[in-house]
């Protein structure tokens, strides 16, 4: 059928090609996103299949979905989660040939933003990652398992790197020395993690691990922040990990493909907006610890990125898909680059968190 659907996707929700119209949408690169309309009434839902090449145990979303979404509808009743919705026989997904399918429901009057504009919007996104953190602030992260496990591991991701550097060419070496160096310079902060990793109140949370601003639901009308989506990683972790990753990916307008490092700086405005619209929601229950690893959060992320693209470069390119040869060494450059800012604005990145903390 079109778009390349079987049809038995379709039957296990209870829909026939004939009944519905679907559209290819979105912009990620790991699931297959269709928007399912029906016909005639035009009721919408969100078809997804499952990529399994990086989610090997599609059955743990499933079960980790489905407890967070009957304890906030315990709790919090009213908060939109994004639950699948069950096939026709109550299963939480559908298997069909070897391949897992989800249907989602859509949220009418929202719009997901791939690139952010104004601080605003940082605000709202960050807000919102903040809200869905308390909600499940007495939630017993330990029940849930691990979608992709180490996915934010740095003492993982250090130890590819290492591995990538004693297995690689003499020529790739080369190439990357810069790096290499920069990657060995900047360990401290794996170290300093380290240091921290076992207080007892460095607690495990359930985080998103993947912030970035097209993982929120704004009003397509005033842009205010409705709720979190593409929660497949959602899995215990550090607060580091959702905190880090907005600052990563909020901070600087320009992404990790930038290859003009001069254009890799921190808009002070925007760290203000996402540092006011993550404390507002989460403060309160933040600990100490995390409290003192709010500005090294972002460090941490960001570090930890341009590790995985150094350590892929050295791979020969075998994880993230390039345009040409040596993509994956100028987004590590641009990484490292954007921690280098991290560092020259820490003065004045502190005093605003000194200024929302409180």
């Amino acid at each position: 059928m079109e778009l390349g659907l079987d049809a038995k996707v379709l039957e296990a929700y209870g829909f026939t090609k004939e009944n519905v119209k679907i559209t290819h949408i979105g912009t990620g690169l790991i699931n297959r996103t269709y928007l399912l309309s029906t016909l005639p009434e035009d009721k919408k839902y969100i078809l997804q299949n499952i990529n399994t090449s990086v989610f090997t145990k599609p059955q743990a979303i499933a079960d980790n979905l489905k407890a967070i979404a009957d304890y906030l509808v315990r709790t919090y009743p009213n908060y939109p989660f994004i639950k699948p919705i069950s096939t026709v026989n109550g299963e939480e997904m559908a298997q069909i040939h070897n391949e897992h399918w989800r249907m989602l429901p859509y949220v009418p009057h929202t719009v997901s933003l791939d690139v952010l504009s104004d601080p605003q919007q940082a605000y709202e996104a960050a807000k919102q990652f903040g809200k869905l953190s308390r909600l499940l602030n007495n939630f017993d992260a330990s029940i849930l398992e691990p979608t992709i496990p180490g996915f934010h591991d740095l003492g993982l991701r250090f130890e590819q790197f290492t591995l990538a550097l004693n297995t690689t060419t003499q020529n790739l070496k080369n190439k990357a020395k810069p790096q290499i160096d920069a990657a060995l310079e900047h360990k401290y902060i794996l170290d300093y993690f380290k240091s921290y990793s076992h207080r007892a109140d460095f607690p495990d949370r359930v985080m998103h691990h993947d912030t970035k601003i097209s993982n929120v639901l704004l009003n397509d009308k005033t842009y205010e922040g409705v709720c979190v989506i593409d929660l497949d990683t959602i899995m215990p972790g550090k607060f580091i990990s959702d905190l880090g990753d907005m600052m990563r990916t909020y901070l600087c307008a320009y992404s990790e493909n930038e290859t003009d490092l001069n254009k890799i700086k921190i808009r002070l405005p925007y760290f203000e907006a996402l540092i006011k619209g993550y404390l507002s929601e989460i403060k309160a229950h933040l600990t100490k610890t995390e409290k003192e690893l709010i500005l090294f959060s972002g460090r941490y992320m960001t570090y930890m990125q341009a590790l995985r693209f150094l350590s892929d470069f050295l791979n020969n390119n075998i994880y993230y898909t390039t345009n040409y040869p040596t993509q994956n060494l100028d987004r590590a450059k641009n990484q490292f680059k954007l921690l280098y800012e991290l560092s020259l604005n820490e003065k004045e990145l502190q005093d605003i968190i000194e200024e929302n903390i409180v």
